[in-house]
């Protein structure tokens, strides 16, 4: 499903090679909710970056669904992006200018797809979310959760084959949280591959595995104990 194959990640600053990822290899199957873990620096924001073409490795090999992410044209990294991987960040990156359904339909909307044929699904994936009856509404007049799940909608929207989370409690209060933790271990029942970065050691046990990052590098890849009900 996703493999990654010696990556390594190096970045230029003030004339000296700073490395964020070094040697990293594992392979996430379909229909794992992977939890990554480390401390600041360890470089887990890069190897998400890396996973969902955001970026490209300095060295290494990257593969989605049997498409390669290194040594490929800007082009291909976004229609790869586009079509392939939903991003869920922490600070929900909703346009306040459009409605939910109107946010839920934009990636398909940049792909060319005119908004009476995609509204229809905008609309089945609010309601799956859990907010059918918030349709109209723009992101200033719902909850931080209730934006949360709005952005969880649009990144599913392309039928993604990887979904992303990048510290997606990282904003909500505690049982804010749950209810998306939760949320997103429905999907993955329900055979929806997931990654998700989280510094919350409770967060991750909603995952099915957990790799730890320490200084660039894999430190621990274990099954994960099961959900904290």
């Amino acid at each position: 499903m996703i493999e990654i194959r010696n990556a390594a990640k190096i970045y230029h600053q003030g004339g000296e090679d700073v490395p964020a990822l070094r040697d990293v290899s594992f392979r996430i199957n379909k229909g794992e909710f992977l939890s990554i873990m480390g401390p600041s620096g360890s470089g887990k924001s890069t190897l998400l970056n890396l996973i969902g073409g955001l970026d490209q490795p300095t060295s290494g090999e990257i593969f989605i669904d049997g498409s390669p992410l290194h040594g490929i044209s800007d082009d291909e990294l976004t229609l790869i992006r586009r079509r392939k991987v939903g991003f869920i960040f922490q600070f929900f990156n909703l346009l306040p200018i459009l409605t939910a359904e109107e946010n839920v339909a934009l990636p398909l909307l940049l792909d060319g797809f005119p908004f009476a044929q995609v509204r229809e699904k905008a609309v089945t994936l609010l309601e799956k979310v859990g907010l059918g009856g918030r349709i109209g509404h723009r992101p200033e007049q719902l909850s931080g959760g209730e934006m949360q799940r709005v952005a969880i909608a649009r990144a599913l929207v392309t039928e993604p084959a990887v979904l992303l989370a990048d510290e997606p409690t990282g904003n909500l209060d505690s049982n804010r949280s749950k209810e998306i933790l939760e949320l997103l271990q429905d999907l993955n029942n329900k055979g929806q591959t997931i990654v998700m970065v989280t510094h919350d050691s409770s967060a991750a046990l909603f995952g099915t595995r957990i790799v730890r990052l320490k200084d660039g590098s894999v430190c621990e890849d274990t099954a994960a104990d099961g959900c904290p009900a």
